[in-house]
């Protein structure tokens, strides 16, 4: 762009927020699978001048949703404060939850898993970090059943957040009772049977999650 004038650099630097603007709309009625020419459409622009600023869709998600998710990330801080490990690790899922409810985009950044998003990578690596010690200090609180890992807890609530969308459909707060019935199985209880199988490991979990989400890659 160094050789341009300065109209031709405005005009880009408006059809980059335009476009930026309008994939924030569309991710958020569709999921990050959207079609990329629906939000040239909308942006008043044609395709070739989408890819020429975002060649590819990781590219334009990163964008997008570079410092969108602050407040699940103070929410996590909050939660990490929290004497209690039980509390701290209810109202941080509700708040998470409460997110996936409102925007399928957040949905899909915070279930699944797309290659070369750095927004998406820093709010997984956050929540995970949240999650993993709100579920170590619950267990050693006692309030936590001991035989449940971090990577069993991330699945179960990545499997629940992947239908909040649907749930939505029906009623705004659908939602509210699988999570509630989610948090119930995760408390301390004499009489809960062992789980079965292996939990899984960290790399499995991020393969699960990969094969989950959104696969057009333009």
């Amino acid at each position: 762009m160094g050789d341009r004038s300065p109209v031709a650099r405005r005009d880009a630097l408006r059809n980059r927020k335009l476009l930026t603007d309008k994939a924030r709309e569309v991710f958020a009625e569709q999921g990050l699978d959207a079609p990329l020419d629906v939000i040239a459409q909308r942006a008043g622009v044609g395709n070739a001048t989408l890819y020429r600023h975002f060649p590819t869709r990781a590219a334009l998600v990163d964008e997008v949703f570079r410092g969108a998710l602050t407040e699940t990330t103070a929410a996590g801080e909050r939660a990490r404060t929290a004497d209690d490990a039980w509390t701290g690790l209810t109202q941080y899922l509700r708040t998470v939850f409460t997110g996936l409810a409102a925007d399928r985009g957040t949905n899909d950044l915070m279930t699944t898993h797309l290659e070369g998003v750095t927004s998406l990578e820093a709010i997984h690596a956050h929540n995970r970090e949240t999650i993993d010690e709100l579920l170590r200090r619950g267990q050693k609180q006692g309030t936590i059943r001991l035989d449940l890992t971090t990577e069993d807890l991330l699945f179960t609530l990545a499997a629940l957040g992947r239908a909040v969308p649907a749930l939505t459909t029906v009623a705004p707060d659908a939602w509210l009772r699988p999570l509630a019935l989610l948090l119930d199985g995760l408390r301390t209880n004499p009489a809960a049977s062992p789980l079965p199988a292996s939990a899984l490991t960290s790399e499995q979990l991020g393969k699960v999650l990969l094969n989950l989400g959104p696969h057009r890659r333009r």
